[in-house]
């Protein structure tokens, strides 16, 4: 029986606390927070109105550590679960150390000035969390998340070594708007947008955003998608955890109306985080792009068709070669009966709360700065089957 504080109140935490609640004998307490209280009192109506549990609320600054390390003290959780964005990272760290409490996210820091996302401002703390006894689990999402307790399961089960890792992120999914993001279109766009990076033998490589393609046939019906080489954060940890690892991509699918949308809006400088000057006001064309495109949230009930998202992942076992393909699908109309949110929210809000799950029942411990891969697997793997992200394993 635990107290879990839960920063932030878009499309994953909504997913996040309805499964919290739906697990009681772990997640006794539950307090939300975020900038706008409203968005957590409507979290909290629905959670009441699904599983009869209530949440109670607060409003609250997460750029402000003083105002964070205050709503700590007088909540006194056993963890806070960071489900803000990813400009909010350090601040919320900082808190935890200053107030002793257990801290956890599902993406890595981001400077809200720079397009830039990687682990050295969180990898920073490793010594402070170390010396005050606390644990922080960084980027417990889908990907990253699951993908690196995949790439763990499949080192403990099926390899000696991996050599070659390829993640591949398909949302076969459709919304039926024009142009939308699955989640923050900030965030978004500043990933999608930014130059394209894998490793290789050692080194990291460079590519112009989205020039590599390739088809991939996807399993159970789901068929042949294009997807896309970029950059995603969990390559930089599973680089330096995954034994053998000479290779490592990752891949998203992007159907040919957003990506013709994409590059008409960053030819227009719409997708710029540079500040201009409109009517003597400073700001980014991004973010009033984020303002007039639609909420995520809102993309529910729209939201027809499923989600895979897998590591097809090459390498030694007993001396012969061995190729496997971990894989989770996910339907969006399912997630939105569940829980009220398409399945790209819950794909990241139930590794959350399973990430949580494991920090407050004792099954992953330490102290410092962990990812997902430096941990058993097993599990965080059955417990994916057992709320909601059932995953398949094939031999290629």
């Amino acid at each position: 029986m635990s107290k879990v504080l839960i920063i932030g109140a878009g499309g994953v935490s909504s997913v996040t606390v309805h499964k919290c609640a739906m697990a009681p004998e772990i997640f006794s307490d539950i307090h939300l927070a975020s900038r706008t209280k409203s968005k957590c009192d409507a979290i909290a109506a629905s959670v009441k109105e699904r599983t009869g549990m209530d949440i109670s609320t607060s409003q609250l600054d997460a750029d402000n550590v003083n105002e964070t390390v205050k709503l700590i003290r007088k909540v006194k959780p056993d963890l806070l679960v960071n489900l803000a964005l990813p400009y909010q990272d350090l601040p919320l760290m900082d808190a935890c150390l200053e107030a002793g409490v257990n801290y956890l996210d599902t993406a890595n820091y981001e400077p809200p000035d720079e397009a830039k996302f990687e682990y050295k401002w969180q990898w920073a703390y490793q010594e402070r969390f170390k010396e005050a006894g606390l644990m922080a689990l960084l980027g417990s999402g889908f990907d990253p998340g699951v993908t690196n307790v995949f790439a763990a399961h499949a080192m403990k089960h099926h390899f000696d070594e991996i050599h070659e890792l390829d993640i591949i992120d398909c949302n076969a999914g459709d919304h039926g708007q024009a142009f939308a993001t699955n989640f923050n279109p900030e965030i978004n766009i500043r990933e999608i947008t930014q130059r394209g990076r894998y490793w290789e033998r050692g080194e990291w490589v460079e590519t112009d955003p989205l020039a590599w393609s390739m088809d991939y046939e996807f399993p159970e019906g789901i068929g042949k998608k294009k997807c896309y080489l970029m950059y995603h954060e969990e390559l930089e940890s599973l680089a330096l955890h995954i034994k053998g690892l000479k290779r490592a991509r990752f891949w998203m699918t992007f159907g040919d109306q957003y990506l013709t949308h994409l590059r008409v809006l960053e030819g227009i400088g719409m997708t710029s985080i540079e500040p201009i000057n409109y009517n003597g006001q400073q700001i980014q064309p991004l973010q009033f792009l984020k303002a007039i495109l639609p909420e995520p949230g809102s993309l529910g009930p729209l939201t027809k068709g499923r989600t895979c998202i897998g590591n097809v992942m090459k390498g030694l076992k007993d001396g012969r070669e061995k190729k496997m393909y971990v894989y989770n699908i996910c339907s969006h109309e399912a997630a939105y009966a569940e829980v009220g949110s398409q399945a790209i929210s819950y794909t990241t809000g139930v590794p959350a709360m399973i990430g949580a799950m494991m920090m407050l029942t004792g099954k992953w411990t330490g102290n410092g700065v962990f990812h997902m891969e430096q941990f058993d697997p097993d599990p965080f793997m059955t417990a994916l089957n057992q709320y909601g992200l059932p995953w398949q394993e094939v031999e290629l």
